[in-house]
C-alpha cells in the first residue's frame, strides 16, 4: 500500500462517499439482482448522478490505491471495500499522526 495514493484517493469527496457507501451497501444501493456479498455492481453507482466515465475514473483511483477490490462476473464488474488496506492505513495514521 502506498500511503500517498491512499491519501490522494480519499481527498476527493466523491471517492470518499463511494467508500462510505460500500461499507453499508444495503442502505445506499437498491435494485441489485445479485447479493451484496458479491460486491456492488458498477451500474449501481449511477445513484451518484455522475456519468459512467466519471464513476469509472473514481473507482479506478480507489482500486489503484488498493482501497477497493473488483471482480468480474459475466459482463458485470462488482466492487467491494478492501478492509485489509483500510485497516492497515488506519493503523499507519494512528502510529504516525
Amino acid at each position: 500500500m502506498n500511503h500517498e495514493d491512499v491519501l490522494k484517493a480519499l481527498s476527493h469527496p466523491v471517492r470518499l462517499k463511494f467508500l462510505i457507501w460500500l461499507k453499508d451497501p444495503e442502505n445506499h444501493f437498491c435494485g441489485q439482482e445479485h447479493p451484496f456479498s458479491m460486491g456492488v455492481c458498477a451500474r449501481q453507482f449511477e445513484v451518484s448522478g455522475l456519468s459512467q466515465s466519471t464513476v469509472s475514473t473514481h473507482l479506478a483511483t480507489l482500486q489503484a490505491a488498493e482501497l477497493i477490490k473488483s471482480r468480474k462476473v459475466g459482463q458485470w464488474i462488482f466492487y467491494e471495500r478492501n478492509e485489509e488496506t483500510i485497516a492497515a492505513f488506519q493503523q499507519y495514521l494512528n502510529e504516525n499522526l
